[in-house]
Formats: C-alpha cells, sequence, structure tokens
C-alpha cells in the first residue's frame, strides 16, 4: 500500500515510482530514495575524478576517515597508511575524504592534495575529491555513516577532521571513533574483523 502523499503508484525495487505499474519517467520534482544499507551502496569520486562505486571495495574491511591537510591531526595520515600498509594483504583498505568545513583546513584542490599527501606521507590508500560531512549539502555516505554510528552524547554531527568509522566485511558501519583516536590504537579493532 502506497502512503497517501498525493502521488499513486507503486515502489519499485530500484526505488523509482511508477504510476500504478505503468513504465514511465520521473518528474524532475519528484526526489526518488531508496534505502541505502552498507558502505557498498554508494559512490564517490577519486583525486582524479574518476567516480567509483564503494562496491570496489565489497567483502574488505573498511576505514572510512575525513582528513585534512592543515590540521593538528594532519600526521595521522602517517598512522592511517601504516595500518593500511600492515593489513591490506588481509582484506583492509583505508577510505580517505578530505573536508574542509572544520577551521577551512583542507583548502587544497584534488591535485594539491594528492601531492600533499603522497610526498609528504607517502599515502598509497584510496583518497577521494573533497567533501562536506555535515550539513545539506553532506556527501550520502556520511549521512549514513552518522546514522548508523552516533558520536559522543548520541549527536550525528562530525565534531571534526580525522573522524574514524570502522566498516566491517559486510559493509556495515561497526564503529566510530574520534579524532583524536590515533589510527595504531585501531590495530586490534581492524584485526579483530580480519
Amino acid at each position: 500500500m502506497t502512503p497517501d502523499c498525493g502521488l499513486s503508484g507503486a515502489i519499485q525495487p530500484s526505488g523509482r515510482l511508477w504510476p500504478d505499474g505503468e513504465s514511465g519517467f520521473i518528474p524532475s520534482w519528484i526526489r526518488v530514495e531508496t534505502a541505502m544499507t552498507s558502505l557498498y551502496d554508494f559512490q564517490a569520486t577519486m583525486l582524479d575524478g574518476q567516480v567509483v562505486p564503494l562496491s570496489r571495495w565489497h567483502g574488505q574491511v573498511a576505514l572510512v576517515v575525513n582528513t585534512a591537510s592543515r590540521c593538528g591531526f594532519t600526521p595521522q595520515y602517517q598512522g592511517l597508511e601504516a595500518l593500511y600498509q600492515r593489513f591490506a594483504a588481509s582484506g583492509f583498505v583505508v577510505l580517505g575524504f578530505p573536508c574542509n568545513q572544520f577551521g577551512a583546513q583542507e583548502p587544497g584542490n584534488s591535485e594539491e592534495i594528492r601531492t600533499f599527501c603522497g610526498t609528504q606521507y607517502g599515502v598509497s590508500f584510496p583518497m577521494f575529491a573533497r567533501v562536506e560531512v555535515n550539513g545539506t549539502n553532506a556527501h550520502p555516505l556520511f549521512d549514513y555513516l552518522t546514522r548508523q554510528r552516533r558520536g559522543l552524547l548520541g549527536t550525528r554531527r562530525i565534531k571534526w577532521n580525522f573522524t574514524k568509522f570502522l566498516i566491517g566485511r559486510d559493509g556495515v558501519a561497526v564503529a566510530r571513533y574520534a579524532p583524536s583516536c590515533k589510527p595504531e590504537k585501531l590495530e586490534k579493532a581492524v584485526s579483530g574483523l580480519l
């Protein structure tokens, strides 16, 4: 049964609303959302501009991190790379998402971010184009993650750079870590999921 929203039709498995079972189009003024249930339901833009489905890392344990190049926590890139190198062969990946929402500490474009991360910290894990993690323009992945794993006192809002979300092999968030939590402190949690 379709809720009384002024529209008639049926929600199809694809998440599209078709008028009374007919094939057709969805008017641009109708926002259709499908249930996102795991990391693998999202896509993101890499630093090179390529849009990739996050299902590329299906079956791996992942650590999703919002990063910044001019932050007091920026040296965590070194620990993130070490964690990635230690567990990558066992099916672990770090996914870095630069963000400029906190103190404008990631002002660079994608090429500047890539150069900085590579030359300063030897980052080899996947890095994505700059995103927002809070507010109406937040990347859908971060909207999903903050609904799944809340922060201090049950808040959804990400408070600062280098907030971390640990994702199980099934693509579901299992833990959220504060920016002050150093990557080396996550070794036991990561190895426990591998």
